[in-house]
């Protein structure tokens, strides 16, 4: 043909003058790489900031900036979640962390924490519900005689005679604040803690409140902080983070409970994510690198080739570089896949002109020089053809709205010419250099290739090639149907490391209403369009509550205010202050009467339950007694006031912040602080409507239901969720309309070039199999299409166009079974190619992150089906509708 005579001369002309010259031409590529290797430096940088990747001028991406405008200090933040033994030590705990980050400005910009505003702890009760205050009100009014007694002697004297008393049946000893052997049995429990070495700390707010205050998880606290970012960074957010967990080991207390410090959020998910990634990824790619080699050495059974193929491949990937820092100057977290995709197609144009090389110097009986240049004529047609037909289904993926996977499309694809064009011209100038490899028949006299497999492969697919096709057809059908089972999991949680911290603290957050990060939020022009927005929102079934500005108007406030009267009168004098505790005291007569209180109540008890607590209570008070006689001062002080703090050491600090409670004011829209209203109200006065869901996210289904219903009514609707719902929708989208065009456009360009309607056929029909049959094996695997998966598709589509072009060449002078193609160069040079691409992947297939486990699997998967439908499907269709060339070339 025309073309392919074209190429041939000017391959010849090119490859003649630099194999004469070849210390020079290797002299020039060096030079021309060091200066690349320069460029790159300088101008080439990875940004890791996700949030322009998808659709950047979709109107989903739209609502988001403009949220972000508005409230910009609820975006890109990492969520610190603290929780303890007690909601007392997680508060405290809170206070000295938010403190800490507060004054390191060089890695925080902003830190919020929600239960610090002294509006709140002033006006907190103010916002709960009319029944809870009231039930509360009852509680405390029970407590009062508890209060009263221990505000006279704070200490463990003043504890332990309120539970002589109790015990003994006093009238007017005053009561405790639950059931008696309730309180006895967690006093036990502690007192059991402390004496065996640990850490504990009675929760006096748990205790008086018995929980009826709120429903959330009160031992939880929770500190927003936006950290400052250095996208050139892989781990953009890593010192920041870094700060956290210094900051977080430096207000530990060892005389106290340990306070778990857990970071999560949009930013601690995508640091730990991009962390397990890059840990997996390298540890696959050196597994790659040596299986890789390994695989090269049995294809060629020579060093030199091997070293060779890994030389040429490393300065394309140079060249790569050069042009990526030319064109986009930044890779972002999916274009840098290109790097990847160049080592899977890349490393085949040298595995063919290696093996072609390899098989003419057997022919030529050692004529080096010949066999380089007949090896570069035989392979470069078919090379340059799958280059072009590769890049243009790459290059399919530029005008998509999906920004990274549009710059992989760009890159990959020129990259593709890139690597030809090193691989033409330095591969067979080092071929020129280096040692011929020995004769294959000095190998054990055997040819590489032939083997009773492949002449049992060349029998079954020419001697049986109807029967396949037949099968061919059904496995189709069967595959056609399990297509509609095909998932897509568009929620990037579920593509991370399950046992990362980030990811458990935020399913676990997930778990409860109250806690849930995965809220929407709606912006409304005004009051009257917020008000009836959140009225409807509200009726929503999937919606649990919704929170704007007018909530922080509370409902019912005098008759609140009454009530907070009413236990203001309650406790009388102690309404004002609570005194702290006493210190320097001998509990040790106070243990003995309490001693023998327990002892005369004993003999009163029938109650199993009651003798068993009483019973364990007393064993650890006399425990109490042997310490404090073993010991001497100053060691038996310190030993009084740890058991004292472990059992009284919350009471002051929950009684303070209860008075204060009491100093609440009715509240209305004037009296509402500016740092709070502006989380609400922006600049620029847009109302912010927070909705929160009333189902469990962490299914699938209860966040595509979430998310659709309040985008019915507020179409606006943005954050976490539905980023994640409409990017994958995108990403669905940009992939469907890239791989129509590229299949469009690949087939077109064959048939120009080939201008054959049946070669055309012949390669396309197994390249849309093996994605048919890799789709379906998806289903029967449970692999759901994600965000890091649907990337190995422009691969798999190389790789398959570029097979199925080297085998229906190679089909028309080989269709005899005693011509068997399964030992020619191309063959192995498709099989050896495979290989080292599945060992490029198959590594990725175990890794912790589920997104990239599930990438491996799919190449895999696809890898196995392009050879099946290649190496099988494809000669049997040849037999059947291609006719032999007369002239029957010498095989290689």
């Amino acid at each position: 043909m025309l073309i392919e005579t074209h190429l041939r001369n000017w391959v010849f002309r090119w490859s003649n003058w630099l194999l004469y010259r070849p210390c020079f031409s290797l002299a020039i590529a060096f030079f021309f790489a060091y200066l690349a290797i320069g460029y790159v430096g300088n101008n080439l940088s990875i940004n890791t900031d996700t949030a322009e990747l998808v659709a950047p001028d979709a109107p989903f991406q739209q609502n988001r900036r403009k949220f972000e405008q508005a409230f910009g200090q609820d975006i890109h933040t990492v969520l610190i979640l603290l929780d303890s033994s007690s909601p007392e030590l997680t508060k405290a705990a809170a206070q000295r962390l938010a403190r800490e980050l507060r004054a390191d400005t060089e890695h925080f910009s902003n830190v919020y924490r929600p239960d610090e505003s002294a509006f709140f702890q002033r006006n907190g009760l103010l916002y709960l519900d009319t029944d809870k205050l009231q039930d509360f009100s009852v509680t405390l009014a029970q407590a009062q005689p508890f209060i009263g007694r221990i505000s006279q002697d704070p200490s463990l004297n003043g504890f332990f005679s309120i539970f002589i008393d109790a015990l003994q049946g006093k009238q007017g000893s005053g009561e405790v604040p639950i059931d008696l052997m309730s309180l006895i049995g967690k006093v036990a429990a502690s007192l059991h803690k402390t004496l065996n070495g640990e850490t504990d700390l009675l929760s006096w707010q748990n205790l008086i409140a018995e929980n009826r205050i709120s429903e959330a998880q009160s031992d939880k606290a929770f500190i927003f902080v936006q950290p400052k970012f250095d996208f050139s960074r892989i781990l953009p957010a890593e010192q920041a983070i870094e700060a956290i967990r210094a900051a977080g080991a430096k207000i530990q207390d060892p005389n106290l409970p340990a306070v778990r410090v857990r970071i999560t959020g949009e930013v601690g998910l995508e640091h730990d994510e991009m962390a397990g990634m890059s840990k997996g990824t390298f540890t696959a790619s050196v597994f790659s690198i040596v299986l890789v080699c390994g695989i090269l050495l049995i294809a060629y059974r020579s060093w030199c080739l091997t070293l060779a193929t890994l030389f040429v491949l490393s300065l394309g990937m140079v060249f790569c570089g050069l042009f990526a820092a030319a064109a986009v100057k930044q890779l972002n977290l999916i274009s840098v896949a290109f790097a990847v995709s160049n080592i899977g197609l890349g490393v085949e144009y040298a595995i063919h002109l290696c093996l072609r090389y390899r098989d003419n110097i057997d022919v030529l009986v050692g004529d080096k020089l010949k066999a380089i240049r007949t090896a570069v004529l035989d392979t470069s047609p078919s090379l340059i053809l799958c280059a072009a037909t590769t890049s243009i289904g790459l290059y399919a993926f530029v005008p998509t709205d999906y920004q990274g996977i549009s710059e992989l499309g760009l890159l990959a694809g020129t990259s593709l010419f890139i690597c030809l064009f090193v691989t033409l011209s330095v591969l067979p100038v080092l071929l020129r250099l280096l040692p011929k490899p020995p004769l294959h028949h000095l190998l054990k006299g055997q040819h590489p290739g032939a083997s009773k497999w492949s002449q049992a492969l060349a029998h079954l697919t020419l001697h049986y090639a109807k029967p396949i096709s037949v099968a061919t057809v059904l496995l189709a059908l069967g595959a056609a149907a399990l297509l509609f089972g095909v998932k897509t999991d568009f929620n990037p949680i579920n593509l991370r490391d399950p046992e990362t911290e980030s990811v458990r603290a935020f399913k676990e957050l997930l778990q409860t209403k109250d806690t849930s990060p995965m809220t929407l939020s709606v912006l409304a022009a005004n009051a009257e369009e917020a008000r009836t927005l959140q009225h409807r929102l509200a009726k929503l079934p999937v919606v649990d509550k919704t929170l704007s500005l007018f909530d922080l108007v509370p409902d019912d406030q005098q008759e609140k205010l009454n009530l907070v009267d009413e236990m203001m009168l309650t406790l009388g004098a102690q309404s004002r202050s609570f005194p702290q505790l006493k210190t320097g005291g001998d509990p040790k007569p106070a243990i003995v009467g309490m001693l023998a209180a327990i002892d005369a109540t004993l003999p009163t008890r029938t109650d199993p339950a009651q003798i068993h607590c009483l019973q364990s209570f007393r064993h650890e008070l006399q425990d109490v007694l042997t310490e404090l006689d073993a010991r001497f001062p100053p060691d038996r002080g310190v030993f009084v006031e740890k058991i004292q703090t472990s059992l009284l050491g919350t009471l002051p600090t929950v009684m303070n912040q209860l008075l204060t409670g009491f100093q609440a004011e009715e509240i209305d829209a004037g009296s509402i602080p500016e740092p709070i209203k502006q989380r609400w109200l922006s600049a620029g006065g847009l109302y912010r409507i927070q909705i929160f869901p009333k189902q469990d996210l962490n299914d699938l289904g209860h966040l595509q239901e979430f998310i659709t219903q309040v985008q019915a009514i507020a179409p606006n609707v943005t954050d976490l969720p539905v980023m994640y719902w409409e990017s994958m929708k995108s990403v669905l989208a940009a992939f469907r309309q890239a791989i129509l065009t590229a299949l469009v456009s690949i087939a077109l360009l064959l048939l120009v070039i080939r201008r054959s309607v049946v070669d055309t056929l012949l390669v396309m029909t197994p390249l849309v199999l093996a994605g048919l049959f890799t789709m379906a094996s998806t289903v029967l695997t449970g692999t759901p299409v994600n965000f890091a998966n649907i990337i190995a598709l422009p691969l798999l589509m190389g790789l398959g166009v570029d097979n199925g072009i080297h085998m229906v060449e190679r089909l028309h002078h080989s269709l005899a079974e005693d011509q068997n193609i399964y030992e020619s160069s191309t063959a192995r040079g498709m099989y050896y190619g495979a290989l080292t691409t599945i060992s490029s992947f198959a590594g990725l297939a175990f890794s912790p992150h589920q997104g990239i486990a599930s990438m491996g699997l799919v190449i895999t998967i696809g890898i196995f089906w392009i050879m099946v439908c290649t190496f099988i499907l494809l000669p049997a269709l040849s037999k059947l509708v291609l006719k032999p060339r007369v002239k029957v070339v010498e095989q290689a």
